[in-house]
């Protein structure tokens, strides 16, 4: 059955995102260590479109973390080009030919016709609220997965709305004092969780959980 899912870079204080993120730093200040661990990965390299790279233990989980997905959900501030109006020349941080590979559905609150990209990607720009973009997207995906890509406050409507059925965390030993946290605003106890596995990896420990929650079913 497919699953809705997340697989996310987090700091120890629980951010995914540094502070004073910007279109020139999309991440934030100290925001691009969150993802140190997987740069010089070889499943990483070869989704951007690079050759060789490291493997091992977070290779192999970044691998399956991307493994079995037919679509993908993403905020308007993950795809980029700044707030209100479009601007239509803006077409994400990932040149032609991004790395999803798979129809993208972007929630936002300002409409914009689909965007055809190299390598199999379609970017749909919805206005009409998450259930209906992951109405659409497990259309699109068949029996296979959907995985939100971010950002923080995409993740965590999904987690309040109790739809989300498995997360991975990646965690790394560093502290930013400030910025996207991830857990916040989820109301309540948020939902229960089912550890599934902890692995460790070079500066990254990598915690995957199950979400006991109604869109386990």
């Amino acid at each position: 059955m497919s699953k809705l899912r997340f697989t996310i870079s987090m700091s120890l204080d629980g951010y995914i995102a540094g502070p004073n993120q910007s279109l020139e730093n999309p991440l934030g200040e100290g925001g691009e260590q969150l993802h140190d661990w997987a740069y010089n990965l070889k499943t990483f390299r070869e989704m951007h479109g690079e050759p060789g790279g490291e493997t091992g233990v977070s290779d192999d989980v970044l691998r399956e973390g991307f493994d079995n997905l037919g679509a993908h959900i993403m905020g308007r501030g993950m795809f980029g080009g700044g707030p209100g109006t479009w601007d239509e020349s803006w077409k994400g941080w990932w040149g032609e030919n991004p790395p999803y590979h798979t129809p993208v559905f972007v929630l936002t609150h300002h409409a914009r016709d689909p965007l055809v990209m190299q390598g199999g990607t379609t970017f749909f720009f919805l206005t009409d609220g998450i259930e209906s973009a992951l109405r659409q997207a497990k259309e699109a995906a068949g029996v296979k997965d959907v995985l939100i890509g971010g950002g923080a406050k995409t993740v965590q409507q999904y987690l309040a709305a109790g739809l989300v059925n498995e997360m991975e965390l990646h965690v790394v030993p560093i502290l930013l004092g400030g910025g996207e946290r991830l857990f916040d605003n989820l109301g309540g106890s948020g939902p229960n969780l089912e550890p599934v596995r902890t692995l460790e990896g070079p500066g990254v420990a990598h915690l995957k959980y199950r979400l006991a929650n109604r869109g386990s079913g």
